[in-house]
């Protein structure tokens, strides 16, 4: 055996021995772990010990001892440590290089508790450490993990860009998950287990393609890097995707046209699924709109024509036309064209007038006049407009909008004496999700509203010092998902921006 491989397979069997003697995350994030804060709220230290973390950044542990100077609040700094980090110590669950390019890297991470790699989730959790990525060769750098995931994001989209969850790439050994209902799902275009997780169209799926590639593009400046591998013919499969996403309902002579995409999953939740044979309900043509069949909490759209989504995809498919400059100058116009296209699409179908709250952005609409006034918890949603770099937190009518989602008229705002935020069908009434909070606190310039935030979220993690999927509003120790990466990552972004803007409230003691 060539001396190299010997060694390649040498330190292969080191670290399977390694990782089959760190403990299940799953698992270990349901027990608390000694130190314990010194706050009142005594949040447990969560993070795997040294040897078990999946990927190691200096930067980051830099940060968080930086971090222990600023926060003063011992049970808010813990948060901070214990949720900052998750992404990195966790979910990373294997970076590699392409089986036919030894060259191209390539990150699969997971969304924590399910081993499958979202491309919303996986964007969302690596934006966490966007205030730290800067350029690097180094595959040991972060500047090499937001490649890999763009690299492997490209793969994912070319093959099937319908899809929104996949699974790890075959160079990574690790076997195909099953989501307990794909061998009985009925999706046009039809795709094959072993490369997708699930297959529900959300355009915030391909959106959040365009995110990370502009969050990476932004902060190293590094336009060669799109033009190596497969992003180009990435986003020529986005583009025509969308497009063909224009379509509406019906033709102009009455007649029903062919939908692109179509689903139906037998299951008990009319948000599992998709009616009128798969293709949900009617849209009309000719908005601008791009359809999107379910939302980014995995539940089916009531009318397709989804306002955050859209915006989301404008947003950054005018951000990366920037890039195509360096390497297609008529796709770039292409590109540029569209997001213009869809900021009118929204601007002039998505706005309805609210009888108390007046201008606001409606969630979703059909564009036969109907719409659907509500916000969803997860990302993109009508409350993240100003991080989704769509609008600025300030214009008057996401002003409107933000007072509308923050109160009992948004018919999924929950509140209780635990917790107040927005939540979603996908756990039910309820449940605040504390990435909702989150959201409110990145997109508000009010101090008392972002010192409340704080004492929710500090408050209620049940002991366990980690950031849940969404936490019963009258009893903290009801909640779903104790291992939500993405949530855990948000909040050390939040905290860390805090930091930036408003350094005195992260003086403040919740004792």
């Amino acid at each position: 055996m060539p001396l190299l491989l010997l060694l390649l397979t040498s330190l292969s069997g080191i670290f399977q021995t390694a990782s089959a003697q760190c403990p299940d995350y799953d698992s270990y994030s349901m027990v608390p772990h000694e130190p314990y804060s010194s706050g009142k709220y005594h949040l447990p230290y969560q993070r795997p010990t040294a040897e078990c973390r999946k990927f190691n950044l200096s930067d980051v542990e830099d940060t968080i001892q930086d971090m222990k100077e600023v926060v003063k609040d011992p049970d808010l700094f813990r948060l901070f440590e214990n949720a900052f980090p998750n992404t990195l110590d966790t979910t990373v669950t294997w970076k590699g290089y392409a089986s036919n390019d030894s060259t191209e890297e390539l990150t699969f991470i997971t969304t924590g508790d399910i081993v499958a790699m979202w491309l919303r989730d996986s964007a969302n959790q690596m934006r966490s450490y966007k205030s730290l990525l800067k350029a690097s060769d180094s595959a040991d750098s972060l500047a090499s993990l937001f490649r890999g995931a763009i690299n492997l994001q490209s793969r994912y989209v070319l093959r099937n860009p319908y899809c929104n969850a996949f699974q790890a790439p075959p160079e990574s050994g690790l076997p195909p998950e099953s989501n307990g209902h794909a061998d009985t799902d009925a999706v046009k275009p039809s795709y094959n287990t072993s490369f997708v997780f699930e297959c529900k169209y959300e355009l915030d799926s391909i959106s959040a393609f365009l995110q990370l590639s502009y969050d990476y593009y932004d902060k190293t400046q590094d336009a060669d890097f799109f033009g190596k591998y497969q992003w180009v013919s990435a986003i020529q499969t986005v583009l025509d995707t969308a497009e063909g996403l224009l379509i509406g309902t019906y033709a102009d002579d009455g007649s029903v046209n062919d939908s692109p995409y179509t689903f139906q999953r037998r299951d008990t939740s009319a948000t599992e699924t998709l009616d009128n044979s798969g293709a949900g309900n009617p849209v009309k043509g000719g908005t601008g709109l791009v359809r999107s069949a379910f939302r980014p909490s995995d539940d089916a759209t009531i009318y397709q024509l989804f306002i955050p989504a859209n915006m989301q995809f404008s947003s950054y498919l005018g951000r990366c036309a920037e890039i195509m400059k360096a390497h297609d100058a008529d796709l770039a116009q292409r590109m540029s064209d569209f997001a213009s296209n869809v900021r009118d699409g929204i601007e002039t179908h998505g706005k309805v007038r609210h009888p108390v709250f007046g201008e606001i952005y409606a969630y979703e609409v059909d564009g036969f006049g109907s719409s659907n006034l509500m916000d969803d918890a997860n990302v993109p949603s009508l409350l993240s407009a100003p991080i989704l770099d769509y609008l600025d937190a300030a214009d008057e009518t996401y002003q409107s909008t933000r007072k509308y989602v923050l109160s009992t008229w948004n018919p999924y705002y929950m509140h209780g004496p635990v917790l107040n935020g927005t939540g979603g069908p996908h756990v039910g009434p309820g449940k605040a999700w504390p990435m909702s909070i989150i959201t409110s606190l990145l997109t508000s310039d009010d101090d008392s509203e972002i010192v409340s935030g704080l004492q929710m979220l500090v408050s209620s993690t049940d002991g366990l010092g980690l950031i849940h999927e969404s936490v019963y509003t009258f009893n903290a120790s009801q909640w779903t998902r104790e291992w939500f990466s993405w949530a855990n990552g948000l909040f050390g972004e939040m905290l860390l921006g805090l930091r930036d803007r408003k350094p005195h409230l992260l003086a403040t003691s919740f004792q």
